[in-house]
């Protein structure tokens, strides 16, 4: 496919946060997967480091409160983990994706141990009731998944 793609993460009011250049490697009738580079500086995270031009391929699903990056290291493709995000389902377009972040994460390392993170910005969002299971089922969801399988699912 190789199109490309403007990533748009968004807040609850809407509004664009982060955004990004990637290119579609396939798309399906309910999400699009993609390659984008990380285009900040390095950082540490959790037990890695994101550094500056990591290959990611990011799967965003217009069914699912989640979007799932696996993340490989620049210098030498090797696997580092997968970053969930938890969100309302994206708004897959012709040329962009976006989605409205709702703060709760999860990293899964390339052993598979797991991290949750954000749940004290998750629990300060005003959600309603409905949204806020919507999200934690999600989270559940992944949480599941990565106990049993890897990507891509």
């Amino acid at each position: 496919m190789n199109k490309p793609i403007k990533v748009l993460k968004r807040n609850l009011n809407g509004e664009v946060t982060w955004q990004y250049d990637g290119r579609v490697l396939q798309r399906e009738s309910n999400s699009v997967t993609l390659e984008a580079f990380f285009n900040r500086p390095d950082m540490p995270f959790v037990d890695v480091i994101f550094k500056k031009a990591d290959r990611f391929i990011e799967t965003f699903y217009s069914d699912r409160w989640y979007n799932i990056f696996e993340i490989h290291d620049r210098d030498d493709d090797k696997l580092k983990g997968w970053y969930c995000n938890v969100g309302r389902p994206a708004m897959i377009e012709d040329g962009s994706v976006s989605y409205v972040d709702l703060a709760l994460d999860l990293w899964v390392n390339a052993s598979g141990k797991q991290t949750v993170l954000d749940e004290d910005e998750f629990e300060e969002l005003k959600l309603e009731a409905k949204e806020r299971d919507k999200a934690l089922g999600a989270l559940s969801e992944l949480q599941r998944i990565f106990k049993t399988q890897r990507p891509p699912f």
